[in-house]
C-alpha cells in the first residue's frame, strides 16, 4: 500500500509541475527518468546500505567534532551565560555556522571548493541535460548559500535567459547552505540531512526542466567563476563577520516568528477552539498522504510543512521535535528530509536581493517569477521526500 501511494505522489509532483510548465513540448523525459532512478539509488545507498550508513555516521562525526572546537570558541566568549546542563540554542545550534564558515572561506581562499563544485558540476550536466553553469550553480548552491552562489558567477548574470536565470534561482532555493548543517544535525537526525542535501540537488534540476524547460547552445554553455583576490586575513575576517550575520539573522527570525506563531496559535484558539497551525495543517494534509504519511498523522505534518512554507525550516524543525511524540518513526523521516531546503517566502526576497545587488535588471527579472520560484522549490521538497517514503 506504501509503495502504490508513493508511486501516486510522485505522479501527481510530476503532473503539478508539468500544469505550470512554460513549454510542454520541450521537456526531456530522458534526463528526467534518469534523475529520479539516481535519486532512488542514492537514497536506497544512504539510508538502507552498511555503507550508506558508515559515511553518514563519518560525516555525522565530522560536524560533531567540528561543533566540539566551535564550542571552545562559543565557551571562552559566553562561558557561564547558561547553566551548567542546559544548551540554548542560540549557543550550541547556532554560533557554531560562525566556525563553519571560516572553514568554508578558507577552502574557498586555497582553490579547493571551486574546483569541486566545477568538475562535480560537469559530471551532473552530463546527466541533466543542462548547461555547465546550471550544474555548478547547483552544486555550488548546496555549499556556499543561496546568495553567495551568485557572486560566483557574477560576470555572467546579465548575459542570462529569464529561463536560465530562473533555473539558477530555484535550484539556490532548493539546497541548503553547508555553513548551517552543523545546525540542523542538532535538530534531526544527521542521515535525513545528507540524504536530502544529496536528492534535493537532483530533485531541482527535475522540477526546473519539467517548469521552464530550454536548450542550451555549445556557444551559450560557458563557465565563468568569480573569484575576489584577498589576502588571507582579509578572506578569514569576511568570513567570520558573514558567519556572524548570518547567526544573527536567523536569531532574529527565530524569535520573531516562534513569537508571532504562538500568539497566532493562541488567537485562533480563543476565537475558534482551534489553533492556527492546526488550520493549516489540514490545508497541507492531502500533500503530506502523498508523502506517504498515515492519514492519522497528517494534519500534524501538514501544520509542520506550512509552518516551514510561511516561516522558515528552522522553526519548522523546532515544531516537529515539539510534536514528534504523535509521529511514527516514518513519519518522522520523511518530515525531516521535507523541511531540509530554504523553499519559504523570505528565500524570495533573499535571492531576488542577492541578484539585484549584482545586477539590478536581472534582480528585477527574479522579483517577478518569485512565486513560480517558491512553487517550484516546495515541489522539489515534496519530490525529495516522496523518493524517501519509497525506501523508509
Amino acid at each position: 500500500m506504501n509503495y502504490l501511494i508513493s508511486i501516486l505522489g510522485l505522479i501527481v509532483v510530476l503532473a503539478l509541475a508539468w500544469v505550470a510548465s512554460n513549454n510542454r513540448k520541450g521537456i526531456k523525459i530522458r534526463p528526467i527518468i534518469q534523475m529520479l532512478v539516481i535519486q532512488v539509488i542514492l537514497t536506497f545507498l544512504l539510508l538502507n546500505t552498511k555503507f550508506g550508513l558508515i559515511l553518514i555516521k563519518g560525516i555525522a562525526a565530522g560536524f560533531e567534532k567540528l561543533l566540539e572546537f566551535a564550542n571552545e570558541g562559543i565557551n571562552f566568549v559566553f562561558g557561564g551565560l547558561a547553566n551548567e546542563g542546559q544548551a540554548p540554542f542560540f549557543l550550541s545550534a547556532l554560533l557554531p555556522i560562525v566556525f563553519i564558515s571560516v572553514l568554508i572561506g578558507i577552502l574557498q581562499h586555497i582553490k579547493v571548493l571551486p574546483f569541486i563544485m566545477k568538475w562535480i558540476g560537469w559530471v551532473i550536466s552530463k546527466v541533466n541535460g543542462m548547461g555547465k553553469l546550471e550544474s555548478y550553480n547547483g552544486v555550488a548552491s548546496a555549499i556556499v548559500g543561496q546568495s553567495e552562489v551568485f557572486i560566483t558567477v557574477k560576470k555572467q548574470l546579465g548575459h542570462l535567459s529569464p529561463q536560465r536565470l530562473y533555473t539558477l534561482s530555484a535550484s539556490a532555493m532548493s539546497t541548503v547552505s553547508m555553513s548551517i548543517v552543523g545546525a540542523y544535525m542538532t535538530m534531526i537526525e544527521p542521515r535525513y540531512v545528507v540524504t536530502a542535501i544529496v536528492i534535493n540537488l537532483f530533485g531541482g534540476f527535475i522540477i526546473a526542466s519539467i517548469i521552464n524547460p530550454y536548450t542550451v547552445t555549445e556557444e551559450e554553455d560557458l563557465l565563468v567563476i568569480q573569484t575576489e583576490k584577498q589576502s588571507f586575513f582579509e578572506m578569514l575576517g569576511e568570513y567570520i563577520l558573514d558567519g556572524f550575520k548570518v547567526v544573527i539573522i536567523v536569531a532574529a527570525m527565530l524569535l520573531g516568528f516562534v513569537a508571532l506563531m504562538a500568539g497566532i496559535n493562541t488567537l485562533f484558539d480563543m476565537i475558534f477552539g482551534i489553533s492556527f497551525q492546526q488550520i493549516i495543517g489540514y490545508v497541507f494534509a492531502p500533500f503530506a498522504i502523498l508523502m506517504g504519511i498515515p492519514v492519522s498523522e497528517s494534519v500534524t505534518a501538514g501544520g509542520i510543512m506550512a509552518t516551514k512554507l510561511v516561516t522558515n525550516e528552522f522553526v519548522a524543525m523546532l515544531s516537529l521535535n515539539e510534536l514528534a511524540s504523535g509521529l511514527s518513526e516514518r513519519s518522522i523521516g520523511i518530515l525531516s528530509v521535507f523541511l531540509v531546503s530554504f523553499a519559504n517566502f523570505s528565500s524570495i526576497g533573499i535571492i531576488s536581493g542577492a541578484v539585484k545587488g549584482l545586477h539590478e535588471k536581472q534582480g528585477n527579472v527574479v522579483a517577478r517569477m518569485g512565486l513560480k520560484l517558491l512553487y517550484g522549490a516546495t515541489l522539489v521538497s515534496v519530490l525529495s521526500a516522496v523518493i524517501v517514503s519509497f525506501i523508509l
